[in-house]
């Protein structure tokens, strides 16, 4: 839908740029029959007109173009020089020479804009470059039975000029007539070292408390490799993969210690501004035993940094201890503030 909408937009915009650049050029005669006989021209008049007939740019004409430039809208800017070209074909020459003027110095500001992000990287204190937001929600319900769940998350990132790290925490607790039905923790630091835009190294450290999955404490630590495959128009991709060392405290065992691999997927897509979609997924195998994770986020802007999140996770624990779901899934609403 937005593309289409796109399409029309530049259509009328071309539309609306040859009304107005024609009737500039019907009012200036000399213009008016090149514009009418520009497409049988012969080489040879081609090559007798002097370079001062090349340069005859109506001032409306002229006036038109400066004007979209100044609007800083790529899509007004290109449809103003294609209709130009069309209505004013004696001076090609200069419409060229203004949008060759006009990509350098985009170019130019493009490249401004880079060193001086560089800059600011380079010299960044440890503590500036964060950003993250926080994650709150809460349900009670009361009546045949009585419920009580609370959850709160903290999502805290740096970007620095080859490093970044990454923080993240999350409690959540639920009970259900004065017993404790759900009691899940989470928290992981994952610094990684990037080698190209696409290529980075990572490592990872992580901690998870589900004693309704059969575990009291489990252990990660991990490295390997990631991979940009995707960064383009809001939509990015990152897929991760490597070794990890695990140990798990289990409800009903002794603690245990394994070697895993360790594959992550992290997609996210800015659809509008006031709305954003989120996948993430990781999966661990060890032996015959692993884990997936996953939760899957629709955010939609509420006022100035707050939004609201429509989340579903899922949790598939490969043998779990008897008596014990092996697929737990959640469903949430709550509140999220970034800064």
């Amino acid at each position: 839908m937005t593309l289409r909408v796109r399409h029309c937009s530049a259509k009328y915009l071309e539309f609306f740029a040859t009304a107005a650049l024609a009737t500039i050029a019907i009012s200036v005669p000399g213009n008016a029959m090149a514009a009418s006989e520009g497409g049988h021209e012969t080489e040879k008049d081609s090559g007798s007109r002097s370079e001062a007939d090349i340069d005859m740019l109506d001032a409306g004409i002229r006036k038109m173009i400066e004007t979209a430039i100044a609007t800083d809208d790529d899509a007004t800017i290109a449809a103003v020089f294609k209709v130009a070209r069309q209505v004013a074909a004696g001076a090609r020459e200069e419409i060229d020479r203004y949008e060759r003027t006009w990509k350098a110095r985009m170019a130019a500001h493009a490249e401004q804009t880079r060193q001086a992000k560089l800059v600011g990287l380079r010299e960044a204190g440890l503590l500036e470059n964060w950003s993250g937001e926080i994650e709150a929600g809460a349900s009670r319900s009361t009546g045949n039975t009585s419920n009580l769940g609370v959850l709160g998350s903290l999502e805290l990132k740096r970007e620095g000029l080859d490093w970044s790290h990454k923080l993240s925490a999350r409690v959540e607790t639920q009970r259900a007539n004065g017993e404790t039905t759900a009691d899940r923790a989470f928290t992981a630091w994952q610094p990684s070292y990037r080698f190209t835009e696409e290529v980075y190294a990572y490592g990872l450290i992580q901690y998870e408390h589900d004693p309704f999955a059969g575990y009291r404490s489990r252990y990660t630590l991990g490295s390997g490799l990631g991979y940009r495959v995707l960064d383009d128009k809001g939509l990015k991709i990152e897929l991760e993969g490597g070794p990890a060392l695990r140990r798990v405290d289990y409800v009903d065992g002794p603690a245990r210690s394994q070697v895993a691999g360790r594959a992550s997927l992290d997609l996210s897509w800015k659809i509008t501004p006031t709305l954003s979609f989120t996948q993430k997924a990781a999966l661990f195998i060890e032996g015959g035993e692993g884990n997936v994770a996953a939760n899957t986020a629709l955010d939609t802007k509420l006022i100035g940094n707050l939004k609201a999140r429509f989340s579903y996770n899922v949790q598939y624990e490969r043998n779990p201890p008897v008596g014990m779901s092996s697929l737990n899934t959640q469903s949430r609403a709550t509140f999220v503030y970034g800064f």
